[in-house]
């Protein structure tokens, strides 16, 4: 019988009854990268500085011929961390990366941990293999909350707007913080050896949204995912609009190759900022042939405006937040055609050519 959701572990003791190695099993975590020379170091040493049996855990560092000093620092920190390897990527697709590190992996559990993200404390390890145990589940999903701390204003601002309704899937749990069973599409990271040998690996025709078809093929299978705030991890927001923008473009495209495989991954939500930038183009040529289309397109225009400018506005009244309020509606902004655009020119490009697929054979240090 599967334990209660929501017991818990003492942190340094297995229970009564139950074998150290019962709980706390090898855990191969694997960190896709491609120059992140401003974060992998700080990412790298909270994950090797984990009260967690060094024996009972590797770090493989899949580098997608990084350009910058990420590498150097990888090799610097190997020095000292002999569980520490760096194995290269050359399709450059974090698709490919992840691929990699299954590959190369031994652990009973995986675990994905980007290279621009932070762990909170030095529990992370023992409380995902805690929560596998306690859970009985194939995966685990977590929350994956914007890191505001030492932000700009604009980053502050794609933060609060990227967790409002407004800024992001209604379905989706990355912002939840109740622990339970859940689908894994929007979440999981984390999996049992079992589930890739059940499902396969992840596909390499994504360059983006790979995380969301893998799961899904997972969720077909039946398998299970349990959620548990207690692997949070946080992530940086990007630091201009741009850089918002192209990745809200690369998502999209992803979301629409997910949908050509999996016609069922449908949901009206995902595409309504396609819809509304298709809108913001044809509506002004509708509306020059005719009065009512053209009151139809401004009142659309109208009720958009409102709904950003409210959104806006709420959060900008939270304590602290009022200087966010002239970002606000330019990030919401960014985030709706951008992601619209993505969509619309995935639309048309088609599918991408099929790859060869991958050798797997990669050098260590490569």
């Amino acid at each position: 019988m599967m334990a209660d959701s929501t017991s818990t572990l003492d942190a340094g003791r297995a229970p009564s009854g139950l074998s150290h190695s019962n709980i706390y099993k090898h855990i191969s975590v694997i960190v896709p990268v491609r120059n992140e020379e401003g974060a992998i170091r700080r990412t790298l040493q909270q994950v090797l500085a984990q009260d967690y049996e060094p024996g009972r855990f590797d770090v493989l560092v899949v580098d997608g011929a990084s350009t910058d000093a990420t590498r150097d620092i990888v090799r610097e920190l190997q020095a000292r961390h002999p569980n520490l390897m760096l194995y290269g990527n050359p399709r450059l697709l974090s698709s490919a990366a992840r691929n990699v590190g299954v590959r190369q992996s031994e652990g009973e559990l995986i675990v994905i941990v980007d290279g621009h993200c932070d762990l909170e404390g030095g529990h992370y390890l023992r409380r995902l293999a805690e929560a596998f145990h306690r859970s009985g589940a194939d995966c685990l999903g977590r929350p994956q909350p914007l890191d505001v701390s030492g932000a700009s204003p604009l980053q502050r601002a794609i933060a609060a707007a990227r967790a409002s309704r407004l800024g992001h899937h209604p379905g989706s749990f990355i912002y939840s913080a109740q622990e339970r069973f859940v689908p894994p599409q929007s979440v999981a990271v984390a999996y049992r050896r079992s589930v890739f040998e059940a499902v396969g690996l992840f596909d390499e025709s994504f360059d983006a949204c790979e995380d969301v078809e893998f799961n899904h093929r997972v969720d077909r299978a039946g398998l299970r995912c349990f959620f548990t705030p207690k692997i949070r991890a946080r992530y940086h927001p990007r630091s201009s609009l741009k850089g918002l923008f192209d990745q809200m473009t690369r998502y999209a495209r992803g979301r629409v190759r997910l949908l050509r495989k999996h016609p069922e991954t449908f949901s009206l939500p995902c595409f309504l900022p396609a819809m509304f930038v298709a809108g913001l183009v044809v509506g002004p040529v509708l509306a020059w042939f005719s009065s009512g289309l053209a009151a139809a397109y401004l009142g659309a225009l109208a009720v958009y405006a409102l709904a950003v400018g409210t959104a806006s506005l709420a959060i900008a009244l939270r304590p602290g937040n009022l200087a966010l309020l002239p970002w606000l509606p330019l990030v919401f902004a960014t985030l709706h055609v951008a992601t619209g655009l993505g969509a619309i020119r995935e639309w048309i490009a088609g599918p991408p050519p099929r790859r060869p697929a991958a050798s797997t054979d990669v050098q260590a240090g490569a």
